[in-house]
């Protein structure tokens, strides 16, 4: 335990603000013994069905599960599924004033079939469009300053299902900067030229390719990007692209995740860092990015260095990637685990 202890000793006191884009997950779970006569499909026999908070809501369920205080700030649409969202955030302990009703779009709901531990197909009900409520969006800006200052970090959370727009991660930033507030982002793809000028963003290895392509494509100032091979599949090319996303975006670090590579830390004016993988057995990788950029949000606001951060973040993800679906760690988990 050692150096992590007095870390972990710090979560309990930490208020974190977690704004993004909330889901239903909605899973399925059964057997298969045939294939359907009707199409050439598997026929899977449900034994049982499950609700589980997804997006921005599993990033605010495992901060909560480590022993933050956290408020959520997302959108619901007027129907069943938001309101099974609003009960499952009660039943879990998740503060729902940041939770807002926005009655022109239904609430994003992610149905998983799985069977054997396998996925055999996932059903997506969403409707994705960033001008949504203007009243909504007026409510989440009048929250964030009034409370901004009660808060130790901000997380980001982009599923890009049409919350996170350029106007609010400025106006995020903007508040967040004012009163010298930690704000990581868990990146979209399309949005990276928003995400100039925070704490840290966290990207998987095929996010951080797909964004040096569209920033190539998209951006005015790409000219300025010197990254000439977008294929990370060798650890120079990984070190040469994380260094130039790093200054590019203007970060004090990027964590890019490389899966069962574990992950690499690039942190202003220092070397790259490896940090090798803890997961003993993969059974689903959904919802693993929720938990790193908990873990190591949450670090850094109890006083971690960087690199302890994405250390704590790693023993975090190999223990979340060992459960079935879109699952949350606990402290007393990621205790066990560090010590072992």
């Amino acid at each position: 335990m050692g150096k992590y202890e007095q870390i972990l000793s710090k979560f309990g006191r930490k208020n974190v603000l977690v704004i993004g884009d909330v889901i239903l997950d909605k899973y399925i779970r059964g057997s298969v013994s045939r294939i359907s006569p009707e199409a050439p499909v598997p026929v899977v026999l449900e034994t049982e069905s499950f609700y589980t908070p997804g997006g921005a809501a599993n990033v605010a369920h495992n901060l909560h599960g480590l022993g933050a205080k956290v408020v959520l700030i997302g959108k619901i649409g007027d129907d069943l599924e938001g309101r099974i969202l609003l009960q499952q955030f009660k039943e879990k302990g998740l503060n729902t004033k940041g939770i807002f009703v926005d009655k022109k779009l239904p609430t994003i709901c992610k149905t998983r079939v799985i069977a054997q531990n396998q996925q055999v197909v996932r059903i997506d009900r969403e409707k994705c469009e960033e001008a949504g409520s203007k009243e909504v969006f007026r409510k989440i800006c009048n929250l964030i300053k009034k409370d901004i200052t009660s808060f130790d970090a901000v997380i980001i959370s982009d599923y890009g299902k049409g919350l996170v727009t350029p106007e609010l991660v400025d106006f995020v930033r903007e508040q967040a900067l004012a009163n010298n507030k930690i704000i990581v982002i868990d990146p979209k793809v399309e949005h990276f030229s928003y995400y100039c000028n925070v704490t840290a963003i966290t990207p998987n290895l095929k996010e951080a390719e797909n964004a040096i392509r569209n920033i190539k494509i998209t951006s005015k100032s790409a000219h300025t990007l010197q990254i000439h091979n977008d294929k990370l599949q060798k650890d120079k090319d990984i070190d040469t692209a994380g260094l130039e996303l790093l200054r590019y975006l203007k970060l004090d670090v990027l964590l890019i995740t490389l899966g069962e590579r574990g992950m690499r830390l690039f942190e202003k004016g220092k070397k790259p860092v490896s940090i090798k993988t803890k997961a003993m057995e993969v059974y689903d990788v959904s919802g693993a990015g929720d938990t790193v950029i908990s873990a190591f949000t949450l670090s850094l606001a109890a006083g971690a260095t960087k690199r302890q951060a994405a250390e704590i973040a790693n023993f975090a993800g190999g223990i979340v990637v060992g459960k079935v679906g879109a699952a949350a760690v606990t402290k007393k988990e990621l205790i066990k685990a560090i010590k072992s």
